[in-house]
């Protein structure tokens, strides 16, 4: 078996005979992911839809308990079924995740999707060679030899760009740089070429120049593979230079979805607002303070009523009655973009135009 050739994906003809243009490649219905605890139930995710084509990179926003690992994880079958409840669907390529056995993910994880985890230290096991750990990811799928798992894993770490990989293929986590198991760890996603990649804040402990190395890895590998990418961030520089289209997660709930240019350029939710307002700027004075969002992120074991980000919105007073805290805002979605908020279209634009637009510049 020769290097990347279960797909080509590359050629365009191929990537639309596989699946037509219009067909989501993984399609996410109404999914809500909740943990039974000692203390009750964590409703971590909560009422999730969205699709994700086959080339195209989705970013997740949104602070630390927003749902976004958790979303992933389940996708992946990684969730522990003893105390986690899982409805909804999850179709990936046609095929329904939600509710399929062990050795059905099994097979899926690492041949048809694949996960970059945030700490590569961690993820990696200490105990074997990388070399090892990658081979043995593409030996279990294709039940290749010891020799050629071996050579794949050289192949693979070339790819992602680790110097003298013959030799480095012996060598143990912890003789590779921060940014080297990083890109390890990509290879070992890599291997069985897999068309879903699931990178969970694989940028967040690398340095800038680093950082930029590896998103320029994963956008070369999505052009000529036509992979479909979820990128877990909560930096929006991040999703700025990599996705095309960006979802914002709070409370395990999405409260914005558009493109790249859309959210970022005009966001239409006052959480996405408090995010961006929140990101220094190159440009302003180092006099000008950053405006942070004000208090925390919601308990997802009792969270608030109506809408969840209403506690720390500014902007929650102009709805009236009450609104905010006693009803859910739907998300409703006009080719592709929306926001789930009670504010009016006329009000959201007075309030970016004469409060929010002036932060951002």
């Amino acid at each position: 078996m020769t290097s990347f050739d279960k797909r080509t994906a590359a050629d365009p003809a191929t990537a639309s005979a596989a699946a037509p243009a219009e067909t989501p490649f993984l399609s996410v219905r109404d999914l809500k992911v909740h943990f039974s605890t000692e203390d009750g139930t964590v409703k971590a995710v909560d009422g999730l839809s969205f699709d994700l084509m086959r080339g195209k990179t989705l970013g997740i926003v949104g602070e630390s308990g927003s749902g976004k690992s958790v979303t992933n994880l389940t996708i992946l079958g990684l969730h522990d079924k003893r105390s986690t409840t899982v409805e909804g669907s999850i179709v990936l390529d046609g095929q329904e995740l939600t509710g399929a056995g062990d050795r059905t993910l099994e097979k899926l994880r690492g041949n048809k999707m694949s996960m970059i985890f945030q700490d590569a230290l961690t993820s990696l096991s200490p105990y074997h060679t990388v070399g090892r750990q990658i081979g043995e990811v593409y030996a279990k799928h294709t039940g290749c030899s010891k020799k050629e798992a071996r050579a794949r894993a050289v192949e693979m770490l070339r790819r992602v760009g680790i110097p003298q990989p013959d030799m480095r293929v012996d060598d143990y986590p912890h003789q590779f740089s921060g940014g080297m198991r990083q890109r390890a760890m990509i290879a070992m996603a890599l291997v069985c070429d897999p068309e879903l990649l699931i990178a969970d804040e694989p940028t967040t402990a690398l340095d800038v120049t680093v950082q930029a190395q590896i998103l320029d890895l994963l956008k070369d590998l999505q052009r000529e593979f036509g992979t479909a990418i979820i990128f877990i961030t909560h930096d929006l520089g991040v999703i700025a230079d990599l996705a095309d289209d960006v979802m914002v997660m709070y409370g395990g709930r999405v409260v914005e979805r558009g493109t790249k240019e859309e959210v970022l350029e005009t966001p239409d939710h006052p959480y996405t607002w408090g995010l961006l307002s929140s990101v220094p700027r190159l440009d302003a004075s180092v006099d000008v303070p950053l405006v942070p969002i004000p208090g925390s992120p919601p308990s997802l074991l009792n969270p608030p009523s109506g809408c969840r980000f209403n506690p720390r919105c500014a902007y929650a007073s102009e709805v009236g009655d009450g609104v905010c805290t006693v009803e859910r805002p739907p998300l409703v979605l006009t080719a592709g973009r929306g926001a789930a908020c009670h504010l009016t279209p006329e009000q959201k634009k007075t309030i970016f135009t004469d409060t929010v637009q002036p932060l951002l510049g």
